[in-house]
């Protein structure tokens, strides 16, 4: 969110959709999530006609064909488990941001007209959220809000892996 004409907060970039169901619960449904079903269904139709070609591979008399069928089956396999992994840490990660923006906890970095955050007030403001899991390390908002700045310095790997440590703290801690 960015200040717009006349001082409104203002959204930039493909916000949610927001619906209601009959019981007037808001569900959001954001174009990301649209891309990632529809991704993951091409995934899907790919990983089973990979598993039907196996089979045929894997009934040949020839000792290599069925080797290159047994590889062939290993793929949709391991095709699948990361599906499922990316899923499970995209429906949790929502969760906890959920929580978060709910408490009013979710960092506010400056955004480009875009929506994408500006690296360079980004890095200036990392320090204190590096400072705050420092302080308190067994608190999952700290590490989900340093997930959140490593993302907006642009280092999506160390964020995803700041996310994913706050998603094991919390559920340790809800158990």
């Amino acid at each position: 969110s960015r200040d717009g004409p006349g001082g409104s907060r203002r959204r930039f970039g493909p916000g949610p959709r927001v619906s209601k169901t009959r019981g007037g619960r808001v569900h959001r449904v954001s174009r990301y999530l649209a891309g990632a079903v529809v991704m993951s269904a091409l995934l899907l139709v790919y990983l089973g006609f990979a598993v039907v070609y196996a089979s045929i591979l894997l009934q040949d008399d020839n000792l290599i064909v069925n080797v290159m069928g047994v590889a062939l089956l290993v793929l949709p396999i391991l095709g699948a488990w990361g599906l499922v992994a990316e899923w499970r840490f995209g429906v949790a990660s929502s969760r906890l941001r959920d929580t978060l923006e709910a408490r009013g906890l979710v960092p506010d970095f400056p955004r480009t007209t875009a929506g994408r955050a500006l690296r360079e007030q980004a890095t200036e403001m990392f320090p204190q959220f590096q400072a705050d899991v420092e302080a308190a390390e067994d608190d999952w908002v700290a590490w989900f809000r340093l997930g959140l700045a490593y993302d907006a310095c642009g280092d999506r790997r160390r964020g995803r892996w700041a996310i994913r440590r706050a998603i094991k703290i919390e559920r340790d801690q809800s158990n």
